[in-house]
């Protein structure tokens, strides 16, 4: 695949090849506070900050941290969710050469304790309501400097938080105090080169033992400009002064980091933040803005938001100029529903590994039901042999996908061993099984450890997500291996039904026998209420199989 036929189908005004500014990421935020010092950056439930005023809070918090110590390489804990008191200390944290650790709210002491200790975190950012993981965390795992902060602190009207009110322990300190006593909003002097780390971005979580990406200043600028200019198509029509976007992924996860607030500080947009996606409140919150030029998100968010009753109301196909999905694969079905109601969408697929982005669908351009898309400029892609990883697969065959460019990661942190593993002369190995066309386009079979494999046949689950999706009763679904003594395997479909609906296991079973080959049918139906998710709402299919085995376990004699 030396070849680019991609090339051919990218959008009118999308370059194939970008030149890189070698500068520290967290320098194109200067572009916004420059060029449009008065236009909100931030809209935190209708409170504003604008680009000028996050400038100076981020330098006086800059001075604020190296006041304390905090220098070139220190390993600094985000610990929030979408919130100014965020975006004000990543931008901080990088302006001192120090490393971001991205760190999800969600997780329980122990995977926090894990993260710490395999970073030797010297600062963490936190907030009030995490106390219940964050005190018996120190108990454990020592970190030098605790910062906390009111998440409400930075809505107008709802009042500051001091330390005694907070009830810190002693020594911790108080973010906005930080900020209030230290005036000094010089640029620290610090030389911070395009390969130095940036981010370690921890991908596992509660699906393993994690490992910690390490994304350098090169990898975010490459993404953010790629990220940005794969939008131009409808975004260039629309002038900065009223550019927006809708932050409901969270920035501590890679996606919502770059494609959301990397995005919109690089495109002078306002980021309307909200800290927790609830579909009664987002939706409310959308009735307050007249126009969202971009919106980053999952499809289960995507299919909770166009179906809710309120939807019809809201007036979102013509308020949602963009849509973007990753995370997970779009069902035909939503696609069809989004192309009805007029929004210009993109599909997406990248890992933490390759700063959340690679292959995505034209904005305008040729897109395949079922595919990922074509390769983002610069990034280049080849499917090799499963087994052995080194020989490319004929063209049409199945292969792992493998991707080189300037969005790889540099290593994972303090992990040789896996960092070999994944990444052979540059080549970043994913994990996932692909097919190409004679386009170029990629349209993805499954995750190599995700494919069942009952009575030799290789059955691919994304297959019979697909087809489950097309029954009328059903909200959400996903298939997965359990063990079976007879076929090694067979496929156990969990379904959440639409609110209202009643389907029997023989229904759903007869529905797929229509559509699926005899082997891939469902042997077995779940009904639940809800299905297992990571934080930016991918299904999680490993939870569900986990659970299978420990259910076996337990039955076994």
């Amino acid at each position: 695949m030396e070849s680019r036929p991609w090339h051919d189908h990218y959008d009118y005004n999308v370059p194939t090849t970008l030149r890189y500014p070698r500068i520290p990421a967290h320098s194109i935020f200067q572009i916004a506070a420059g060029t449009y010092p008065d236009k909100a950056a931030l809209n935190f439930y209708g409170t504003e900050m604008t680009f000028w005023q996050l400038r100076e809070q981020m330098l006086r918090l800059t001075n604020a941290l190296g006041e304390l110590g905090i220098k070139k390489g220190d390993r600094v804990g985000l610990h929030l969710p979408n919130c100014p008191q965020y975006v004000i200390s990543y931008l901080a944290t990088l302006s001192l050469g120090a490393i971001a650790v991205n760190l999800n709210p969600l997780y329980t002491t122990d995977e926090l304790k894990l993260i710490v200790e395999t970073t030797d975190m010297t600062t963490l950012i936190t907030f009030d309501m995490a106390f219940p993981i964050v005190r018996p965390l120190i108990e454990d795992a020592r970190i030098p400097r605790i910062i906390v902060t009111k998440v409400t602190d930075f809505i107008d009207g709802l009042g500051v938080s001091t330390a005694k009110d907070l009830d810190l322990d002693e020594g911790w300190h108080h973010f906005s105090s930080l900020i209030e006593n230290c005036k000094d909003t010089k640029i620290p002097r610090i030389p911070i080169a395009s390969g130095d780390p940036a981010l370690i971005q921890f991908t596992g979580g509660t699906t393993g033992i994690p490992k910690g990406a390490v994304l350098s200043h090169a990898n975010v600028i490459a993404a953010t400009l790629v990220c940005s200019q794969w939008g131009n198509p409808t975004i260039s029509l629309i002038s900065p002064e009223k550019r927006s976007v809708l932050s409901v992924l969270p920035y501590f996860h890679v996606y919502g980091n770059i494609v959301a607030m990397n995005w919109a500080l690089f495109n002078c947009a306002t980021q309307i933040l909200v800290p927790r996606f609830e579909i009664d409140e987002l939706l409310g919150l959308c009735a307050n803005f007249n126009d969202i030029t971009f919106f980053s998100a999952v499809p289960t968010m995507i299919t909770a938001i166009i179906n809710h009753p309120k939807a019809a109301g809201a007036n979102l196909d013509k308020k949602l100029g963009l849509l973007n999905s990753g995370g997970a694969p779009m069902p035909v079905e939503l696609i069809e529903q989004v192309q009805d109601m007029g929004i210009f969408y993109s599909e997406g697929y990248g890992l933490s590994e390759s700063t959340s982005l690679g292959i995505a669908n034209p904005i305008l351009g040729l897109k395949k039901a079922g595919s990922i898309g074509i390769p983002f400029p610069d990034n280049d892609v080849r499917l090799v042999d499963i087994e052995n990883g080194a020989n490319d697969v004929p063209d049409g065959e199945p292969g792992e996908l493998i991707m080189k460019g300037p969005l790889i990661m540099r290593e994972y942190w303090d992990n040789p061993d896996e960092t070999s593993n994944q990444l052979r002369d540059g080549w970043l190995y994913t994990g996932d099984i692909a097919q190409v066309d004679e386009d170029g386009y990629i349209f993805i079979v499954d995750r190599k450890k995700d494919m069942i494999i009952a009575g030799g046949y290789n059955i691919y689950p994304r297959d019979i997500d697909e087809v489950l999706y097309q029954h009328p009763k059903v909200f959400e679904a996903v298939a997965v291996g359990i063990g079976d003594a007879y076929r090694g395997e067979t496929v156990k479909a969990y379904v959440v039904l639409n609110p209202g609906e009643k389907a029997s296991e023989e229904e759903i079973i007869e529905f797929c026998k229509t559509k699926l080959a005899v082997y891939k049918v469902p042997k077995v139906v779940e009904f639940r209420d809800s299905l297992p998710k990571s934080a930016v709402g991918k299904v999680l299919r490993k939870v569900l199989r986990d659970e299978e085995e420990a259910k076996q376990k337990k039955e076994e004699p």
